[in-house]
């Protein structure tokens, strides 16, 4: 057999009398798999709608569709007027048709070409097919009878548009289903709510741009007089750098827990994440550690400032040193203060200072810095959401393009 792009149109063949309506068709084809979602439903959907707009312009009278079991493919679906073959009936993987089927993708026959077999076709009932497979794992084969006259080119273009529409659509699936997981692996690692932790008030919430996120925030109890507060950024969003933040958060989580001090629980840290196949990549960190008698030790990881009020004044915690990853040899420093009752700590990560608003302005740290002025004294799940919903209403309409998360702490 010729080429599938060189092929031409068989002897006899009779081409379809409206060009237009024959592609109109195939749009609609095609619009109606895009729609499916589960791969058996939009197989069988695939199949009927061939039958029922294709019958008249390219001959097709009946479908199956088998599925890779072993070394067989087996029939899991039939349509069409003929009770032919039974359901569950066996093609070997070794029959010469199967394999040019798995080698070029689609291909069409008539009793007439050397690799059609008349004992396996006369099973199912057949003079004339086409037949193409489906996914990149080859687990599915579609076959279509066809009465009549062959236009091999319409049929070709008709069948390959198909295909690669389904091997879109199958893929587009299988990539939203990992997605997914990585979404759910994400929102284990969120904290559904704050520890307690005697003489303080805490809340955190992250609103990723994408399904998943490169943001993340967490708490981590040292003991009843510490308590650890991170938060981290991974450059970019979406998988990747949900990932990348991930890994951030687990690696703070062993670092401290194996009782190393926060520097260097960093300088390992940025080790590792130099080392990873993410190495593109850079993380920013904000972590601190706050005990019981209002010290607070912090070091920031390139992460824009946390912010500590204190009696209508913000000082910017800026202390510590590069973005993890870059460079294996970084070294980072600890800062120092003193957070009193009433006094906020506010960390946030650069989605919400650098979100923008009409005429391309940044909602900025100043507003960030009213807000804690305007609403001093209120818990901090509150101040939370009054920074999200300033950040809302600044941007109006215009889309969310960068994670945004923001972790308070509040000495009652």
């Amino acid at each position: 057999m010729t080429n599938q792009t060189e092929r031409p149109v068989r002897s006899g063949a009779a081409a379809p009398a409206d060009y237009k309506a024959l592609y109109r068709k195939l749009e609609t084809t095609i619009d109606q798999i895009e729609r499916m979602k589960d791969t058996s439903m939009l197989l069988s959907a695939c199949l009927e709608s061939l039958l029922r707009d294709f019958k008249d312009d390219l001959g097709f009278v009946g479908g199956r569709i088998y599925k890779r079991q072993g070394d067989s493919y087996v029939l899991k679906v039939r349509q069409g007027p003929s009770d032919r073959p039974p359901l569950g009936y066996r093609v070997p993987l070794t029959y010469v048709v199967i394999q040019r089927v798995m080698r070029e993708g689609l291909v069409v026959m008539t009793q007439a070409d050397a690799d059609f077999d008349k004992a396996i076709e006369g099973e199912i009932g057949v003079s004339s097919f086409a037949a193409f497979i489906v996914d990149d794992e080859h687990r599915h084969i579609v076959s279509l009878s066809i009465e009549g006259p062959i236009d091999e080119e319409h049929t070709l273009y008709a069948l390959n548009g198909v295909r690669h529409i389904v091997n879109m659509k199958i893929r587009q699936e299988r990539l939203l289903d990992i997605i997914l997981q990585a979404c759910d692996i994400q929102m284990s690692l969120l904290p559904v709510s704050p520890p307690e932790f005697e003489g303080y008030d805490m809340w955190g919430s992250s609103r990723p741009a994408d399904t998943v996120g490169g943001d993340l925030f967490d708490y981590i109890p040292q003991s009843s007089r510490i308590m650890g507060l991170a938060v981290a950024d991974a450059s970019g969003h979406g998988l990747p750098a949900a990932l990348q933040a991930r890994d951030v958060i687990i690696g703070m989580r062993m670092g401290i827990q194996e009782n190393l001090k926060i520097v260097a629980a960093i300088e390992r840290l940025n080790r590792v994440i130099n080392r990873s196949s993410l190495t593109s990549r850079f993380v920013s960190l904000f972590y601190g550690e706050i005990e019981s008698n209002g010290n607070f030790i912090y070091c920031n990881a390139g992460h824009p400032p946390a912010l500590l009020y204190r009696g209508g004044s913000v000082t910017l915690l800026t202390y510590g040193g590069a973005v993890l990853g870059p460079n294996p040899t970084a070294r980072y420093e600890r800062g120092f203060a003193t957070v009193g009752p009433g006094d906020y700590v506010l960390m946030y990560t650069d989605g919400v200072t650098e979100a923008l608003g009409p005429g391309d302005e940044e909602f900025g740290v100043e507003r960030i810095e009213a807000i804690l002025r305007k609403r001093a004294g209120e818990n901090p799940r509150t101040m939370v959401e009054a920074v999200f919903e300033a950040v809302d209403r600044f941007c109006g309409s215009l889309p969310q393009t960068d994670d945004r998360t923001i972790l308070v702490l509040r000495r009652v």
